[in-house]
């Protein structure tokens, strides 16, 4: 069993790593492919684009082979398209090498999770879902930071081949120590269809899109706050984010052990943490200390409600839980995008970097209104008229 979430984890972290190390390379990618650095931040936004659109027709196309045959299959995929990354010399095959990644991640989060929970007896469901993602929070504390060195000081193109080669690793790993079980219920695409439009199914993916919006309103624009809001020295800049993502991880596994006893209830106090704590920076960014220290807080709120996220929609949707997982993991890169979008409006605007921090503040808000209106109407079971 070990070994087996182990071998999810890898995965995870190769996934995480080739999703957001593109951010820390921006500048030598655009150089090098001949781009403005608002083109080559195309590549991550078309990155998130693909992992929304692939998850779902990923899960569709492999709903028929055997989890563990899937994740297989994802993987070799994920592999192809960091080659064609590390062989791309043009803008152009460079963007269709991304999408081409992309479209691993969504499915691959989506039955890895079910695959996880399998893994584990019933009290260690959610625990074991945040053991796999913390390969993906792990990836912003080392994959990242070593890949961004690595393209700084070589060449991007070489981050891209041991990216990969951590793929064929993870490949290994699945093939050696995911066992044969859970295999993929041959079930109707239309019956799928229906279970995911359930009111309570669909009210589930709202909270998942609220809760990182939220995240990433805030995260996105983590470099104008401490450069101009806080006023921290522009070394402090890459320190943070591994402070930030020290917090991740902790919070990660946090989240997955209180998730175990009891999702919703897992929910409003992770998603109240982010709310509280995003709040408090409104005060302490105008200190360098106090905002490091409340940021590695946020890090870890931020990632607590990973594991509780996943796991409301996997029960919720429990006659579909491949697709519904799998298009969950594509909510959480749309509420990435959305939370981008909204964190910069006022910035657009002419206020202030903290301006992002209300924004945030604001969505987990209403991601902590959703989260209670869930559980009032599960204690009418209200969920149950649309699962007979």
């Amino acid at each position: 069993m070990n070994f087996a979430l182990f071998a999810l984890a890898l995965s995870a972290f190769g996934i995480g790593t080739t999703e957001f190390v593109i951010m820390g390379i921006l500048p030598e990618v655009g150089q090098s492919l001949h781009v403005s650095i608002p083109q080559a931040g195309l590549l991550v936004s078309f990155y998130a684009l693909g992992v929304a659109v692939g998850a779902p027709i990923l899960a569709i196309l492999t709903k028929n082979l055997s989890r563990k045959k899937a994740l297989l299959a994802l993987m070799l995929i994920f592999i192809v398209g960091n080659i064609c990354c590390a062989l791309s010399f043009h803008y152009g095959t460079m963007m269709l090498a991304r999408i081409i990644t992309s479209f691993s991640h969504g499915s691959f989060f989506g039955i890895g999770a079910v695959v996880a929970v399998e893994l584990v007896p019933p009290k260690r469901k959610a625990h074991a879902v945040a053991l796999m993602f913390t390969g993906l929070t792990l990836a912003n504390v080392i994959g990242v930071p070593l890949g961004t060195w690595i393209a700084q000081y070589w060449d991007w193109h070489i981050t891209f081949w041991l990216i990969a080669g951590i793929g064929v690793i993870a490949f290994l790993a699945l093939l050696a120590f995911i066992p044969e079980c859970g295999q993929n219920k041959p079930v109707n695409f239309r019956e799928e269809l229906l279970v995911i439009r359930q009111p309570h199914v669909l009210l589930a993916m709202l909270i998942t899109l609220l809760t990182f919006a939220s995240v990433f309103a805030l995260f996105t624009y983590i470099a104008p706050i401490l450069l101009v809001t806080t006023q921290a020295p522009k070394t402090w800049l890459s320190i943070t984010l591994l402070i930030i993502g020290a917090g991740s991880v902790i919070g990660n596994l946090w989240g997955g052990k209180l998730a175990d006893k009891g999702v919703l209830h897992a929910l409003i106090i992770t998603i109240s943490l982010l709310f509280m704590i995003s709040l408090i920076f409104t005060l302490t960014s105008i200190w360098p200390y106090v905002a490091v220290a409340t940021l590695f807080l946020w890090g870890a709120a931020s990632f607590s409600t990973v594991a509780p996220l996943q796991m409301n929609v996997v029960k919720a949707a429990h006659a579909a839980p491949n697709i519904a997982s799998t298009i969950n993991i594509g909510i959480f890169n749309i509420g990435n995008a959305l939370g981008a979008y909204l964190g910069g409006v006022p910035l657009s605007l002419g206020f202030g970097p903290r301006s992002c921090i209300v924004v945030s503040l604001s969505l987990a808000f209403l991601a902590l209104l959703a989260t209670i209106l869930k559980r009032r109407l599960a204690k009418t079971h209200w969920h149950e008229h649309y699962q007979q």
